[in-house]
């Protein structure tokens, strides 16, 4: 495995920001797998990506006109390709329970549009599926690995809580990045929801969490 501390010294490894090729990558909650295929491009190899929807195959040709390119040229790649994940029952899914990753990344977690986002039910649902994530999660990384999420950094979403869900989780914080949209060449972050579910939502202010659990410190 390789560590951001060791770019430069393994003349083999390709970067894209926090993400390497030599680590094992899991993505959960991919809408239109544009930020899988960014990575694998950077790396000009998918061997090392898992990368998950909890829709559907069909579902997801359906909903966003660019998928279909997006995961034939993943698993030109190499990737798998899963669907049907949830987030919140990782560690049962037959084809990720033996599975061990350097990284876990969850872009922008969402449980839906069901009322506005400032509505205390909806905070609630959102706080429940991370908070799902996490204890699922931690179980899946091997020794120092690590737990990404990115996410919102102005009100509502900031009342999340997403610290205090992963200290919950038995996990620790150990960097909050800023994230930026370009530099993941060709990424679209998607509602993923409703009739406007191919359209893009507003990022503002986002930062990268960055966890590793407890047991590893």
């Amino acid at each position: 495995m390789c560590t951001v501390g060791e770019r430069g010294t393994d003349e083999g490894s390709k970067w894209l920001k926090h993400y390497c090729s030599d680590h094992q990558i899991l993505l959960v909650g991919e809408g239109d797998f544009s930020f899988s295929l960014s990575l694998a491009k950077a790396f000009a190899s998918a061997s090392n990506i898992v990368a998950s929807s909890l829709d559907t195959h069909d579902d997801v040709i359906k909903k966003y006109k660019l998928a279909k390119s997006n995961l034939d040229e993943l698993k030109k790649l190499g990737a798998c390709i899963l669907h049907g994940v949830d987030a919140t029952k990782l560690k049962f899914d037959s084809h990720l329970k033996m599975r061990r990753f350097d990284r876990i990344i969850f872009n922008f977690p969402h449980a839906g549009f069901v009322k506005k986002e400032d509505n205390l039910l909806m905070i609630k649902m959102h706080k429940d599926l991370v908070y799902g994530f996490f204890k699922n999660a931690r179980h899946m990384l091997v020794a120092n690995g690590e737990i990404h999420v990115n996410h919102k950094m102005k009100p509502p979403y900031t009342n999340w809580n997403i610290e205090k869900l992963a200290e919950k989780s038995f996990l620790i914080l150990i960097e909050c990045a800023k994230f930026e949209k370009k530099d993941y060449p060709g990424y679209n972050n998607k509602r993923g929801d409703g009739n406007r579910c191919d359209k893009p939502f507003y990022l503002g202010e986002c930062s990268t969490f960055k966890f590793t659990s407890l047991d590893a410190k």
